[in-house]
């Protein structure tokens, strides 16, 4: 045996002849550790890198939309070149429709009438669904009962059916087909917000707050409207794919914005007799939509997944 194999300090004898008596292997310790900015660290990987992305690419496209009437270079009603000029041509990078107008001006225009609209729907479906399911979850009794059964009722009709009807009998326009889908969304939340009430009402810290003599709206406004924030925006994001959806619809049958103004669904509808002859007139806005309800269903899971530890 060599010098500098015998050669070992007493800690180091120590920690052998105790690894060798207790029959572990000790593992060696990795001289070269990956950094935190390593990209197979899970906070890049998958994890909570991945879900910020997500959430910029949802304030990218809501700037775009706010922004919609300066970042339009056209006129979107009027025609701005020749008919049908394809994908990437000078003028007009995703060419022009069957009368000339720029389909890029169009479908700028028409995202924001789809993505600020399904937000405020969102929006409004979710304060009206607050308030009827904090009503239900805080009085109880018959209070409680009246309010969920007439919040089931709601809920057991078709929705798509309903705000097509709904937004029929209302005329064209596109306030009233928001209405038409208010009318059949707000369910949905009124149920969820309520259960999340009942179920914070019951936890120790509510019940120690009422037994110290705290008052029933301050209980509710430091402890139980806090404690639902989270799974409300939870469930506020992972809808507005299903509202960009159901409202895209609605426009494709003609219950949107009317002609010419431009809209992702009616767009599409509108010109289907071109899909032979110009396939790019009527795809790209169904394109535009597809990548709106992906973006905010990505984002959806995106926030759920950010604050789930905080629920």
């Amino acid at each position: 045996m060599s010098a500098a194999a015998k050669a070992k300090t007493p800690a180091e004898g120590q920690a052998q002849s105790q690894a060798t008596t207790s029959g572990t292997n000790v593992a060696p310790t990795n001289p070269n550790p990956k950094p935190r900015w390593h990209f197979g660290h899970p906070h890049l990987a998958g994890g909570r890198g991945l879900n910020w992305f997500c959430v910029s690419l949802f304030g990218v496209i809501t700037l775009v939309a706010v922004l919609a009437q300066h970042l339009a270079q056209y006129d979107p009603v009027q025609p701005a070149g020749k008919a049908k000029l394809p994908i990437g041509s000078a003028d007009h990078l995703l060419g022009t429709d069957h009368i000339g107008r720029d389909l890029l001006s169009r479908i700028i225009i028409g995202l924001q009438t789809s993505w600020l609209v399904a937000l405020a729907i969102v929006a409004l479906s979710l304060v009206a669904g607050t308030v009827v399911g904090v009503i239900a979850g805080t009085v109880g009794g018959w209070v409680d009962k009246v309010l969920m059964r007439f919040t089931e009722v709601f809920q057991s009709l078709p929705t798509l059916l309903v705000a097509m009807a709904v937004a029929m009998a209302l005329g064209h326009g596109i306030k009233n087909t928001m209405i038409a889908i208010l009318v059949v969304w707000w369910p949905y939340y009124a149920r969820i917000i309520r259960g999340e009430v009942r179920a914070i009402a019951s936890r120790p810290h509510v019940e120690a707050a009422r037994q110290a003599g705290a008052s029933w709206p301050r209980v509710m406004l430091f402890h139980i409207i806090p404690g639902m924030v989270p799974t409300a925006i939870i469930t506020a994001s992972l809808d507005v794919g299903s509202t960009v959806l159901t409202l895209a619809t609605l426009s494709f049958m003609g219950l949107g914005r009317e002609v010419p103004f431009p809209e992702l669904g009616a767009d599409s509808a509108n010109t289907l007799d071109q899909l032979s002859t110009a396939w790019w007139i009527p795809v790209l806005p169904g394109m535009a939509v597809m990548v709106l309800t992906l973006v905010a269903n990505l984002t959806g899971d995106a926030v759920r997944r950010l604050l789930a530890g905080r629920r």
